[in-house]
């Protein structure tokens, strides 16, 4: 480390001078333009809440929050009594579950800009709509998405809001920049070298040391997960999912770069061969595993290190449907054809092998209020109602690490609910239009 020089010291202590007097001279934001807090005191009923844990049903639920916005207390809401300065919301015959969790979202893209439409627009475009997004999946009841790449840290800018009570959305774990290989999946392809703005651009590198060097800087910035590219995709250029493009020891360095910080890992990774070197190497959680071998499938089950598959399986609906008409190169829309009906069909056998499922999306491939009805497909192609809601719930808070915090309806943890008025044990599909959100003990308002 180089030495601090007098003169630097001198001028370290007028920056940080200037800005605390730049902080204190900022306007205070009004009330109202806050996220409302929940107040010292809630109880929450309902006719009933899910307990992912166990599978069932429990009958007249008082849930007591805190000032904090963690439940306190969970009673029986007919024998319970509570005091006249706590806030009561009811939500009469409405069954709650744990507020849901998206693990493989893209914030800052819109779903009908496509191919080379995203050039029609301002940079700062994707940001505004990553506030947009966010929204719209906080209000379709993900309380808690992970946003796995966005340019210009769209995602991490969007998460300190929210967390500062700036703006409404869930609860965000970013990765700012997604990690590849020059030419990869991960990096900007497709256009000539005359308008490449430097040697590499931000997240790419091509060695174990420039790997470590980047997940540094993604922590650096704020990322609370690293997301990198393990193989070639389906809107990237001039590769095919199936190729491998991270050698094993990046992806070792990469993994034990970001434990060490206390980050997990998610892994793009289609092609048989990528995923089966992520799984060797440590890497969290595999997305997409559209191509995964029986081997693949074995090393996954039987790793001690728990890893879990992110399987989108429902997008390819809208991308056939809609893909064209939003610009959809036609090279894109032949790779996700070619490999669509082969993932839910690995998806079937990843699931009855006994592979660890967490529920992603890809939204931003499709919109984003469309996410719920990936559970219908994933009941479609094997999985009970209970497990396809676990997915998106208990696995993937134990995914994140964030167990402690969402994923149940326990003492402790986040007032994190959704409320439908059916059974969806019965029919995953009420899930797709729910009747009522709940973020931290407070009930959100859907956007206009």
């Amino acid at each position: 480390m180089e030495r601090t020089t007098k003169g630097d010291s001198i001028t370290m202590r007028m920056i940080a001078l200037a800005a605390l007097a730049l902080a204190l001279s900022a306007p205070a934001l009004s009330a109202s333009d806050q996220a409302a807090p929940a107040p010292r005191n809630t109880v929450i009923t309902a006719a009933r809440y899910l307990d992912v844990t166990t599978g069932k049903y429990i009958e007249h639920p008082a849930i007591f929050v805190g000032a904090d916005g963690r439940i306190t207390g969970i009673a029986d809401a007919r024998t319970v009594r509570w005091t006249a300065d706590t806030k009561h919301i009811d939500m009469g015959d409405k069954t709650l579950l744990p507020g849901l969790i998206d693990m493989h979202v893209h914030l800052d893209s819109p779903a009908d800009i496509g191919g080379w439409r995203g050039l029609e627009y301002t940079d700062s475009f994707f940001s505004v709509m990553t506030a947009a997004n966010g929204r719209t999946m906080l209000d379709a009841g993900f309380t808690t998405v992970r946003n796995v790449g966005s340019a210009n840290r769209n995602d991490i800018g969007l998460q300190q809001a929210v967390d500062s009570g700036r703006i409404i959305g869930p609860r965000i774990i970013g990765a700012g920049y997604a990690l590849g290989t020059t030419g990869g999946h991960c990096d900007v392809t497709g256009l000539p070298p005359s308008m490449e703005k430097e040697r590499k651009a931000e997240g790419v590198a091509d060695s174990p040391e420039d790997f470590r060097y980047q997940v540094r800087r993604q922590k650096k910035y704020g990322a609370r997960v690293i997301k990198i590219c393990a193989t070639g995709g389906v809107f990237s250029h001039y590769d095919e999912p199936g190729q491998q493009q991270m050698t094993a020891p990046e992806l070792e360095a990469i993994a034990d770069e970001a434990h060490m910080a206390g980050l997990r890992v998610a892994a793009h990774a289609h092609g048989a061969g990528g995923i089966k070197a992520s799984i060797r190497a440590g890497i969290d959680t595999i997305e997409h595993a559209s191509l995964v071998d029986d081997e693949g499938i074995k090393l996954a089950v039987e790793r001690k290190q728990p890893v879990w598959f992110a399987m989108d399986i429902y997008n390819t609906d809208y991308t056939q449907a809609e893909g064209k008409k939003n610009g959809v190169l036609e090279d894109s829309m032949r790779k996700d054809r070619e490999i669509g009906q082969l993932q839910r069909d690995n998806f079937r056998k990843a699931y009855k092998a006994g592979v660890r499922m967490i529920f992603g999306t890809d939204a931003g491939v499709m919109p984003h209020g469309l996410a719920a009805h990936q559970f219908a497909i994933m009941v479609q192609y094997g999985m009970t109602p209970l497990d396809a809601i676990r997915a998106a719930t208990l696995n993937a808070s134990q995914a994140l690490g964030w167990e402690s915090d969402v994923g149940t309806i326990a003492v402790g943890r986040y007032a994190d609910f959704v409320a439908v008025d059916g059974d969806p044990l019965a029919n995953v599909r009420e899930l797709e239009d729910v009747d009522g959100v709940i973020k931290g003990g407070v009930v959100v308002e859907k956007a206009r």
